[in-house]
Parts: structure tokens; sequence; C-alpha cells
């Protein structure tokens, strides 16, 4: 009686269904991107075939021969299995995140896009740190000059100027206010800054409107990537793809123009592309995985090495009961032995 059942081999094909049932609907949504609706007889064939193996193998233990061929063909198909659960588990739990780190990086090309085209233009006043004084002084003018109580130039505001003459090596224009009301004042306010800029920065009105558009883009384009990133993880995962695509075809615009405007000496530019098309795609998950290798691409990986070939590893390294052949089947365990009648 070799083939008796006993109460580990039902313990073994407990796990082995439960463990190759998972490794198959993960393994079917894995392949589905390549096979489409033919995925699923695929995952169902190779989840049959691994439980006939390992059947097989524990077959082979219980009868003291060799499993070595069993668990090489074992190993050929659940390899398969590994590939798809690995794609279909990553993908579910990074597609989100995958999502947000492009965003963000997005956002940092378009902040540095513009720091590099702001440090490149032909400005009337190189440095950047009087620029900065100057930009500053500005904003304090128009806060003088629409000053409630002390609207127009007073005499703060002439030191602001004075200030900003010297910085620019230039004198400022006087100007007027159109009105005495507080439209009027917020007008002359208005007019002095654009006059102070356009002396600071004397561009060219290509280099203006590439400036101005470009501040623009950065400002629409950081707000709707972090409200975007307000949401929640359905709806970024509905409308990510959308706004990666339209974001960078903005951002590779924005750069070849401003490449054509300033030159290759000036600016180095190159069209940036997204991979997260491929979500989904098992080269893409491995690819990834690897280039961010950390702690959750780790437990990822452990666990579908678990899932696929732990089992098998659990048939291998179990002991057989070598009485089970005598009286250790569940269904035929019946008591032999003498008959003990108690003395009356």
């Amino acid at each position: 009686m070799k083939n008796q059942i006993t109460p580990t081999d039902l313990f073994l094909a407990i796990l082995a269904i439960l463990l190759v049932s998972v490794s198959f609907y993960q393994t079917w949504i894995g392949l589905e991107q390549i096979f489409g609706t033919s995925a699923l007889i695929i995952a169902l064939v190779l989840a049959l075939v691994l439980l006939f193996l390992l059947w097989q193998i524990r077959m082979a233990k219980k009868a003291g021969k060799s499993a070595t061929a069993l668990s090489a063909i074992y190993l050929f198909f659940a390899a398969f299995c590994f590939i798809a659960n690995f794609n279909a588990l990553y993908t579910r739990f990074m597609k989100t995140d995958i999502y947000n780190t492009e965003l963000r990086d997005i956002n940092k090309k378009f902040n540095n896009l513009e720091t590099n085209v702001d440090a490149n233009l032909n400005y009337e006043v190189a440095d950047p740190k009087t620029r900065q004084d100057i930009s500053r002084d500005i904003n304090q003018l128009k806060i003088q000059i629409t000053d409630p109580k002390n609207q127009g130039r007073g005499q703060y505001a002439n030191q602001i100027i004075g200030r900003l003459e010297k910085s620019l090596g230039k004198k400022i224009t006087p100007l007027t206010p159109i009105s005495k009301d507080a439209n009027g004042y917020s007008d002359l306010a208005d007019r002095y800054a654009q006059q102070i800029t356009q002396m600071m920065e004397n561009l060219s009105p290509e280099e203006s409107q590439l400036k101005t558009d470009l501040s623009k883009e950065v400002v629409k384009w950081n707000k709707q990537i972090q409200a975007f990133l307000l949401l929640p993880n359905k709806d970024k995962d509905a409308t990510a793809q959308g706004l990666i695509d339209e974001s960078l075809t903005a951002y590779n615009k924005l750069g070849l123009r401003a490449h054509t405007i300033l030159g290759d000496q000036k600016l180095k530019f190159e069209p940036a592309i997204s991979q997260t098309q491929e979500i989904g795609k098992i080269g893409y998950a491995f690819d990834h995985a690897i280039a961010n290798f950390g702690m959750y691409q780790f437990v990822v990986l452990i666990g579908c090495i678990l899932l696929d070939f732990g089992i098998m590893l659990i048939i291998l390294l179990m002991p057989v009961d070598q009485n089970s052949n005598n009286n250790g089947s569940v269904f035929n365990n019946k008591r032999r032995g003498k008959t003990l009648i108690p003395n009356n």
C-alpha cells in the first residue's frame, strides 16, 4: 500500500492548491497584455501542469525515487508564472507611485528649464543677485506708490528709486498718475515696474516673450501637478497618463523654442520622453524594479519566489514517514492487534 494518503499529503495538497490558485490568477493578469483573452487559458494550463508536477514530485519522494528531472520541469514552467506574477503584482502596487514620481520629475524639469533659460538670457544687468535686489526693490516701490496713506512718489519711494538707479546705472524716467485715485496710482506703480524691468532686462522681443510664456507654463503645470498629487489613487491612475503626455508636450515645445532662440552654445536641450505608457508590460516592470531596487521591490520579488517555488521546496524537503506505508493512511487507518478482554 505505497500510495496511501497521509495527513501530510492532505496538508501539502491543500497548500499547493491555494498557492497555485493565487499564482494562476496573477499569471492571468500578468500575461493579459501579451496574449489578451487567451491569457486565461494559458494561465489555467500552467496552473494544472504545476499541480500535476507537484503531485508527481511528492509520489517520487514517497517511492524513494529521484525527483531531479521532475523538479527541473517544474522550474521551467514555474518560471513563466514567476515572470507574469511579478509583472502583475509590481504593476498593481507600484502603478500609482510610478505616476507620482514621473509627474514630480516633470515638475522639476519645468523649474530647471526656467532656471537655465533665465541664466542664459541677454540681460542688461548680468549679475543674478543684482537682478534679485532690483526685483525686490520694484515690489517695495509698488507697495509705497499704492499706499493709501501716502500715495504716489513719497520720500521712501524716492529712496527706493535712488537705489534702483544706482543698481541699473541709469536714470529712471519720472512718471505721473493718470488720475488721483487708487486706480490711477495702481496704474502708476505698474508702469514704473514695467519701465524698470525693461531697463534691467533689455531683452529682444523673442527673449521677452519666451520668458513670459515659460513663467506662465511653469506656474500652470506646477498647480496642475500639485492638484493631481492630492487626488485619490483611483483617480490618479485614470488621469495620470493624459496629464503626463500633455505636460511633456508643453515642456518639449518650450525647450525646443528656447534652444532655437538662445542657441546651442547657451542652452543644451534634449526632448523628454516618458516610459509610463509601458506600465503593465513585463519588460517595464523588471526594468523599473532593477533601476529603483529597494525594500518594496525586494518584498515583491521574495513574495513571487515563495508563491511559485516555495511549495516545491517544501515538498522536496518534507521528510517521508517510513511508517506511512503500513498504517499512515487517513482512509485505511484500522486498529490492529490483540483485543484485551477484561476479567470479570
